[in-house]
């Protein structure tokens, strides 16, 4: 059974209960992430003792804001319209990530899912094979060399990427200038008043970023290059801490086989699913040993 197949057959009922979206549980989700963020960001400023080690957690805190960047290009994490737009522009803001770019790239992705030539997530940076492509993909240069050019891209020069639609250019070029007017009164307060945000934002970014690449990887690395769902992306088994930072999405066939589930319902649908899952790992390490144990083997 394919993953369409899948989705059909299940009982009206349970479509209806399993895509009921919530102002509350994403409101309670998100106010636990950004309070922890403000709370270690606080104690950075203020040059606690052991302060510097804090950036560490604030960097991973700050790049998984990734995953409701994410999440809201699916207008899930909230009951609200409204919430869903704010938060996903807040997140992409924070990542360096224009959030309607996003969106459009994002739902090419889900249409082409790890199909070489087509999947936008193949075409910008292929999965590593070998220690220096893996070393470079976690190092999160060419992220930041992308971003740059996504935003000077969208803000002048001309958008050609095919899965932009035309009429979406003049909304993704006021929102890149958005975005560097924003950045461009960031540096001024860094330079003229207090670099706080250097210290709780700009370096903990550059930090944890390695640690969501790695993270990232495991959503469709290594899996077959075909369309059913059920082969071509893994669910990742995980603890509490990091289904929580990741907003769910270690559940991640479950979210390809039907974004339409909101991230708090996403273990509910993978007692639904879990018996047709074919790709899983039992942990982030165990998957980042086995993947680069298959490229110093050579068995890729």
């Amino acid at each position: 059974m394919d993953h369409k197949t899948f989705v059909k057959a299940l009982p009206t009922e349970a479509k209806a209960t399993l895509t009921t979206r919530s102002d509350k549980a994403g409101i309670r989700h998100l106010a636990l992430h950004a309070g922890v963020i403000v709370f270690f960001g606080a104690l950075i400023v203020i040059k606690v003792p052991f302060w510097l080690l804090l950036m560490i957690p604030q960097g991973i805190l700050i790049a998984f804001l990734f995953t409701l960047a994410h999440e809201a290009t699916h207008k899930t994490p909230f009951a609200s319209e409204r919430l869903n737009e704010w938060a996903g522009w807040g997140s992409g803001v924070r990542l360096f990530q224009p959030f309607l770019w996003f969106r459009c790239f994002h739902l090419m992705h889900h249409s082409y899912t790890n199909i070489p030539e087509h999947d936008p997530e193949l075409t910008g940076l292929p999965k590593p094979n070998d220690w220096p492509d893996f070393l470079w993909q976690v190092s999160s240069i060419q992220y930041w060399q992308g971003k740059v050019g996504v935003l000077a891209t969208n803000a002048f020069g001309p958008i050609t990427a095919p899965y932009i639609p035309e009429r979406s250019h003049a909304r993704l070029r006021s929102e890149a200038r958005r975005m560097l007017a924003i950045y461009a009164g960031a540096l001024a307060f860094t330079l003229f008043i207090n670099p706080a945000l250097i210290w709780a934002w700009l370096i903990p970014l550059t930090i944890g970023f390695p640690v969501l690449r790695i993270y990232l990887l495991a959503e469709h690395g290594r899996c077959p290059t075909v369309a059913n769902m059920f082969d071509n992306t893994r669910t990742t088994y995980t603890n509490a801490i990091v289904s929580f930072l990741a907003w769910n999405m270690p559940y991640h066939v479950e979210h390809h086989v039907f974004p339409q589930v909101p991230f708090y319902l996403l273990p509910e649908f993978h007692r639904h699913i879990q018996d047709h899952l074919q790709v899983t790992s039992n942990g982030y390490s165990v998957f980042t040993r086995d993947y680069i144990r298959e490229f110093e083997d050579h068995t890729f």
